[in-house]
């Protein structure tokens, strides 16, 4: 029995942050003063306050240590551990009440808006540690499944629960189950998507590294219910730390007989296998990515016929997607009532994001559907730093719109956001400030869905082209009113008549700026001006005379030798020379230097 439990963030974002190495100089510090016996290491999944990595939470006291560095550890273990006095200085400081004395996570402001669902044992459990899991309640629901209830019940219970798919379109998951069921076949397949592609997320990854014995009950359970017997969990190998750790717990369940023959005698069988992902956006599209397992190029197939009828071999398959599949455990062991109890009428339970952007407290939040996007932003998220106004907030990424300021108090669920252009999307969350361009911002993720696009029908491959050569028109100042025109009916032409997912949602960011934000795109066609600062063709830096000292310093700094003036006299700029880069305004310690 140990007195303390300390547990550090094993999870990517720390671990590029140094983790792995404090979680070292921490078992030797222990060693060395003869307390490895009393106090336990355990390197768990992301805590979600991914602002503050690396992450140190000890337990009994609860004391929550930020931004912790590996010198730091001979400070914790000597002050904390050894001699029971709370290394203050170290604390998130939202949790301080003294130097006794400290607040429970849950009571801070990014914590307590927040219901855990789909991340209930991230940086809780020691994710390669399949006894922690089922110390949680592991692998209790696949039991009560197999040994109390039919097939039937369980696809009655999840489509009582009401979970939507989590993965962007947001289909009722017990209705896909249930197609799937009904379809005779010799085999069938479960296919969990972890291709987490979009820009700025991370949802996917961090239940993977943090809870990943979940997704193999989840994905066994959805076995039982279709009548499945071989699950794959496709996962882009840029995952490594989430596909070893998956690995890890698939080979601990095989070892418990929780996958493979006569699962909890009951006569089931089941196993699973990991297929790793190159990498391509399109495969996070569902045929493209069984396609992909298939050992062909990862391209779409047009639909109908639906994977539940011909999937994954020509097979009937059950595709879903991480955060959907996290759900599952809990809903079959505390019923649809307990997840109807979260949420909205038709978007029940909760939703992951990826919070990133300009927000204070990026990282990973879990929240009841319904909260408005206020809460989210201002209460979780800590607000945009630096003084900055909030612009508007991206959701789903490539293939989602941009939510303005002025509908910040908009309820976050599926319904909400489809009635306002936007889309739920797998849940990444990007936060922008007075400083983004919003053209820019739709130009940017046009230009990942070109790069992305499989090929393989015209409206996509060659109409996203086309939109972005327009785009860029307009940023380069060189559009008329026209073309907004042209913009905006080749957007509705591309998402009317794309063969999948992508190239019917690589409009919306082109859409959604539009619609919010057309005064910017105004003034950039009419004005040849860039309201936020951001186009270089429409920029030009000068220098304020009454304000320059000639310091020479932007004049030294300048690559192309654009500046010129003497000491203390003022200096002016050459624009046929300036390539517009923002060196000397940056350089410059007077605010003499403007870009307008």
């Amino acid at each position: 029995m140990y007195r303390s439990h300390v547990l550090v963030c094993g999870g990517t974002g720390c671990t590029s942050s140094n983790s792995g190495a404090i979680i070292e100089a921490l078992e030797k510090e222990l060693a060395d003063k003869g307390l490895e016996n009393e106090i336990k290491v355990i390197k768990t999944g992301c805590f979600g306050l991914c602002a503050l990595g690396p992450i140190m939470i000890v337990y009994p006291e609860g004391s929550f240590y930020s931004e912790v560095k590996v010198e730091d550890v001979p400070e914790i273990v000597e002050e904390h551990l050894l001699k029971g006095r709370i290394v203050t200085r170290l604390l998130y400081d939202e949790t301080v009440v003294n130097e006794t004395e400290v607040k429970s996570l849950n009571e801070t402001n990014f914590y307590k808006k927040q219901k855990r669902i789909a991340l209930r044992n991230c940086g809780v459990i020691d994710p390669e540690n399949i006894e922690e899991y089922i110390a949680y309640d592991g692998y209790q629901a696949l039991a009560k499944c197999l040994t109390e209830m039919t097939p039937e019940d369980v696809i009655k219970v999840v489509k009582d629960s009401g979970l939507r798919g989590r993965g962007g379109g947001g289909f009722p998951t017990g209705l896909k189950w249930e197609f799937t069921s009904k379809n005779a076949a010799d085999q069938k397949y479960v296919v969990c998507n972890a291709d987490e592609g979009d820009p700025g997320a991370f949802m996917d990854r961090s239940v993977l590294e943090g809870d990943p014995h979940c997704i193999i009950e989840a994905m066994a359970i959805c076995g039982y219910a279709t009548g499945a017997t071989e699950g794959y969990v496709y996962v882009r190998a840029e995952y490594p730390i989430a596909v070893q750790r998956l690995q890890i717990a698939i080979d601990q369940a095989r070892e418990h007989g929780l996958l493979g023959k006569n699962i909890f005698g009951s006569g089931f069988d089941f196993d699973l296998f990991i297929r790793l992902g190159a990498g391509a956006f399109v495969c996070g599209e569902e045929t493209a990515l069984m396609t992909s397992i298939e050992g062909n190029r990862g391209e779409p197939r047009p639909r109908p016929p639906y994977p539940a009828v011909k999937g994954l071999f020509a097979k009937p398959t059950t595709e879903n997607n991480v955060e959907t599949f996290a759900n599952i455990p809990q809903i079959l062991l505390h019923g649809a009532d307990f997840f109807r109890s979260m949420g909205t009428e038709k978007s029940a339970g909760t939703k992951v994001f990826a919070l990133g952007g300009k927000i204070k407290n990026t990282g990973l939040v879990e929240i009841p559907m319904g909260t408005t996007l206020r809460e989210i932003i201002e209460d979780i998220g800590g607000g945009v730093p630096g003084g900055k106004k909030f612009k508007a907030a991206q959701t789903g990424g490539p293939s989602g719109g941009c939510i303005p300021a002025s509908l910040m108090d908009t309820e976050i669920d599926y319904d909400n956001l489809t009635a306002i252009g936007c889309m739920m999307g797998s849940g990444g969350l990007i936060v922008m400030d007075e400083d983004n361009c919003m053209v820019d911002i739709a130009k940017f993720f046009l230009d990942f869905t070109v790069d992305e696009s499989c090929g393989k029908c015209a409206p996509c491959r060659i109409g996203t082209k086309r939109l972005r050569e327009l785009l860029e028109k307009v940023t380069d100042g060189k559009a008329t009113m026209e073309t907004l025109d042209e913009i905006e009916k080749l957007a509705y032409y591309i998402k009317e008549n794309s063969l999948c997912g992508l190239g019917q949602t690589a409009p919306n960011p082109v859409l959604a700026t539009l619609k919010f934000f057309k005064d910017e795109y105004i003034a950039h066609v009419v004005d040849k001006k860039c309201p936020a600062g951001v186009c270089k063709a429409l920029l030009n830096y000068s220098i304020i005379a009454d304000k320059c000292k000639g310091c020479t310093l932007c004049a030294r700094k300048c690559p192309v030798g654009a500046i010129s003036g003497n000491v203390k006299e003022a200096h002016v700029i050459d624009t046929t020379k300036c390539i517009k880069c923002g060196v000397c305004e940056s350089n410059c310690k007077f605010g003499a230097i403007v870009k307008g």
